[in-house]
């Protein structure tokens, strides 16, 4: 600050670097400049300060719930700021709106008290922006501290019996046509959704696999806060987050993380009633291969071989070391699985877990629902509908495909389920939900919606279709 700018008298204090703060600022950054995600930014940062000897354990938990918080309720954030700036958020520089973001989630969605989270932010502010936009953030701060998150709800959400979409997008914070595409999924009335989006903002359990014959549920289970999964019989949850990568069993690949949901969807393939012979199974869009790693544990029990394609050559790479120390036969491949190298028939279990929208993943990639746009759709579309026709090509009469996303969006899931039978009359529908056995709330079937309110699962869609002629 210049000499005219100071106050007389006064002598000018340096701002005080927070390091949890700055390491957010620093991820948010990230998130928004680069497009990267936070699952994927945030675990090096976190190292560096620890090893760096910033951080402890709680400062890494704060700084993460930061980080996590914000991105959920950026939505929300964004209403609440723009009621207290006098001019479009667009004018509004983006390192300026993280500070702003960051603030306002520390005074509505945290315990920590509005005169500390304001001073904490006209911190971070004057170190990353400069002491002038730091006085505005201090203004806009003081602003929202004068209610709290209900209170700012009331102000700025449109009554839900005026424009239900639109009131729900803003108090769940998320995009209305995603409100709107989820509420058309689940189907039902006002309850469903509003807990179905409560569950989006809610942080999920780290969840891990021990891949049979090569870990057990009981040698996880030994591990501090610990409990057992609550569907799948290889899932173990870390109750108070914990750090996979600590744990001997992950490191050595012998276990993995992987969401109880993608779990079901790789057991109720390996479980699907056959005719014929269990010998060749294929994973054909296997990256980064968590799932690939569970098939291929399971049909090395039964003497069958696993071949994991994946279209991305670094993806591969992932799958190729998820699945290394594999006790039974498997093989990794590049490949297009929409031009496939394997001849048509060889297989007896398919799965193609296919590119999609990744709507029903949005407790952990809380960045995806500002990111995606309708029109993705239209990209996916095809390609989904590329992908199961080659599916369906691969198994042999009598053998069984599994169709899974990781997106409840109906035109991702039925609707491309719909096209291809249509398509390929030699097919049928196999009953998803008796292979899933002691999960509630499985609707009809016979594809299988998981639900994140429901199942405490990420959003899988299911769908097992026995090739019959």
């Amino acid at each position: 600050m210049s000499d005219q700018h100071r106050r007389p008298g006064k002598p000018y204090r340096r701002p005080k670097k927070d390091p949890v703060r700055m390491l957010a600022f620093e991820a948010l950054r990230a998130v928004d400049e680069r497009d990267a995600y936070a699952n994927l930014v945030l675990p090096p940062l976190l190292r560096k300060a620890r090893e760096k000897g910033d951080f402890d354990g709680r400062d890494a938990a704060l700084a993460t719930e930061l980080v996590y918080g914000t991105l959920r309720r950026q939505g929300t954030y964004d209403a609440v700021i723009a009621a207290c700036v006098d001019r479009p958020l667009r004018e509004v520089d983006p390192p300026v709106l993280d500070v702003l973001s960051l603030g306002v989630h520390q005074l509505l969605g945290t315990r920590i008290p509005s005169h500390a989270a304001v001073s904490a932010s006209v911190e971070l502010a004057r170190v990353v922006l400069g002491d002038g936009r730091a006085k505005f953030v201090n203004a806009v701060l003081r602003k929202v501290a004068q209610d709290d998150l209900d209170g700012w709800l009331a102000k700025v959400a449109p009554p839900y019996d005026e424009d239900p979409e639109d009131h729900l997008a803003v108090v769940h914070s998320h995009p209305r046509w995603v409100v709107s595409a989820l509420w058309d999924s689940l189907g039902g009335g006002r309850a469903g959704i509003e807990e179905l989006l409560a569950a989006d903002n809610e942080r999920p359990a780290v969840t891990l696999v021990a891949r049979p014959g090569r870990a057990t549920t009981e040698e996880l289970l030994a591990e501090e806060s610990a409990v057992p999964g609550r569907w799948s019989p290889y899932a173990v949850r870390l109750a108070e987050g914990g750090e996979p990568g600590a744990i001997e069993a992950v490191r050595e690949g012998r276990a993995g993380v992987q969401d109880e949901g993608s779990q079901l969807v790789a057991l109720a393939l390996a479980n699907a009633p056959l005719d014929g012979p269990d010998e060749k199974w294929l994973d054909g869009c296997a990256g980064p291969g968590g799932k690939a790693a569970l098939l291929a544990a399971l049909a090395a029990e039964r003497g069958a071989a696993l071949l994991a394609s994946e279209k991305q050559p670094h993806r591969a790479g992932l799958v190729a070391r998820a699945l290394h120390g594999n006790p039974g036969p498997y093989q990794v491949i590049a490949a297009d699985g929409t031009r496939p190298p394997w001849r048509p028939g060889s297989f007896d279990r398919v799965l193609v877990d296919v590119p999609c929208t990744g709507l029903g993943a949005l407790r952990r990639r809380p960045e995806a629902r500002w990111r995606r746009r309708p029109e993705d759709l239209d990209g996916f579309g095809p390609l989904q509908r590329g992908l199961l026709k080659s599916a369906l090509e691969a198994v042999r009469v009598g053998g069984v495909v599994g169709y899974a996303t990781c997106s409840p969006h109906l035109a991702e899931t039925r609707a491309v389920v719909d096209d291809l039978l249509k398509q390929h009359p030699e097919t049928e529908l196999l009953d998803a939900r008796p292979l899933l056995p002691g999960l509630p709330d499985l609707g009809e079937g016979p594809d299988v919606q998981l639900w994140p309110h429901l199942h405490g699962t990420d959003a899988m869609y299911l769908a097992l279709i026995r090739r019959t002629g």
